[in-house]
């Protein structure tokens, strides 16, 4: 069974101002590109690799995405518990993303400071979610066109 072209949006609401800029980015090259997409929320960021799994399973069967793209933002503390997040989420993702062949727009800033993180979040700015976005759809035609060199 294949399902029609659709991307799934999952956004980390920890910080929900840079992340409503992330997604309005991302939602914006979406939308350019004509592919249709839905959005669910997590938490935070360390939550992103388990609902993209969630989403996708695990199992040889057709995803119901052709790409994801994973929106959030990490902000340097005072511990090293910034250092363990940025580490394992993006590490999940890349598992997911090559596990699975799935095109998976990375767009989780990992930043020292929120004046940092606006900075690249503003849609009038250096925005990563339309960066995520354009990954992900890139790594589709990409998936696509590399398909139809092995039929």
């Amino acid at each position: 069974m294949t399902y029609p072209a659709r991307v799934l949006v999952v956004e980390a609401r920890f910080y929900e101002e840079l992340a409503d800029q992330l997604v309005a980015g991302a939602g914006a090259v979406l939308a350019e590109a004509k592919m249709p997409f839905e959005r669910i929320a997590v938490p935070g960021c360390f939550e992103l690799p388990a609902a993209i799994r969630f989403a996708v399973g695990d199992g040889p069967e057709p995803c119901l995405w052709q790409g994801v793209v994973a929106l959030g933002c990490v902000i340097r503390g005072e511990t090293d518990h910034y250092d363990h997040i940025c580490r394992e989420v993006s590490r999940a993702l890349m598992d997911l993303s090559v596990g699975r062949c799935l095109p998976l727009g990375f767009g989780v800033l990992t930043c020292a400071t929120y004046a940092q993180a606006k900075a690249r979040s503003a849609v009038d700015g250096k925005n990563k979610g339309a960066d995520a976005a354009g990954a992900c759809l890139r790594m589709i035609e990409l998936r696509r066109l590399l398909a139809g060199a092995a039929a």
